[in-house]
């Protein structure tokens, strides 16, 4: 790669590192496409670069969050048990299943809850959410200061048991099919556990650092990770998730939904596609 490729590279990880830290995504949504496509490079590389977007923007973001207290730690510690026992389950009965299967099965899921999220555009908080046993006896119900509407917002955590099977089937997605699943940890907390979306999205940041971590090591070993294209990628998601969490914290939630389901909707049409053998 010459200099201007690497500095356009920047550029775009910089993009995607703010849309990751804003939407709770991993920044590869954009940097795979982006360098399979604009940059010609191998799909394997691809995709070594955005597990390390991911760790990028994770790190860049979860500080941040972290700091003024948006995070909701307890939930998100909770939950990457799940995540952990579906990536195990995933890499066991990865020759068992149906790749075409999960695919439409996934896709379907994320368009559901695309659905859904079109449905709670005009609110800017969840309503009528009915506190679960577990989350009250797991003290998983909290607050944060949202700067947008200047103002102290405690929330309750419903539905946990759901949560926690879309947080298993997202390690299980990501595990069989090597995909990113920041939507779906952002759809289990936002749609069925019935968190605030920017708690959701900042969550969904810290638990996917977590995630991709583990992931970047079976990547590096395999020798997918070019440092060439990993380097200028990190350095610029970086820049872009230290951006994007100062941009989120001054956003209603709802103009966050709002292109939030945009982005499921394309993932969720991708899934699917995947699924028939269309793309």
């Amino acid at each position: 790669m010459d200099i201007y490729q690497i500095f356009a590279l920047l550029l775009i990880a910089i993009f995607a590192g703010i849309l990751g830290s804003v939407l709770g995504l991993g920044g590869g949504i954009i940097v795979t496409p982006a360098l399979t496509l604009l940059f010609g490079i191998d799909i394997k590389y691809a995709i070594g670069a955005s597990i390390i977007s991911v760790i990028a923007t994770s790190s860049g973001s979860a500080i941040a969050y972290i700091k003024d207290r948006i995070t909701n730690l307890r939930v998100g510690m909770f939950l990457e048990i799940a995540t952990t026992l579906g990536a195990i389950t995933g890499a066991f009965v990865g020759g068992l299943l149906s790749a075409t299967a999960l695919y439409m099965i996934f896709g379907l899921l994320l368009l559901y809850s695309a659905i859904t999220m079109i449905k709670k555009v005009g609110s800017e908080f969840p309503t009528n959410v009915k506190p679960d046993p577990i989350a009250t006896k797991l003290r998983l119900h909290d607050s944060y200061y949202d700067k947008a509407l200047r103002k102290n917002i405690d929330y309750q955590v419903a539905n946990v048991p759901a949560g926690f099977g879309v947080m298993y089937g997202a390690g299980i997605a990501s595990g069989l099919l090597g995909i990113g699943s920041g939507a779906f940890k952002v759809m289990a907390l936002d749609v069925f556990m019935k968190m605030p979306l920017k708690v959701s999205s900042a969550t969904s940041n810290l638990m996917m650092g977590v995630t991709a971590a583990a992931s970047a090591m079976v990547y590096l070993f395999r020798g997918d990770i070019d440092p060439m294209i990993a380097g200028p990628v990190a350095i610029g998601v970086l820049i872009g998730a230290t951006i994007g969490t100062r941009i989120m914290q001054r956003l209603k939630s709802k103009v966050i939904r709002l292109v939030f389901i945009p982005v499921l909707i394309y993932v969720a049409l991708q899934m699917i596609l995947e699924g028939l053998g269309w793309i």
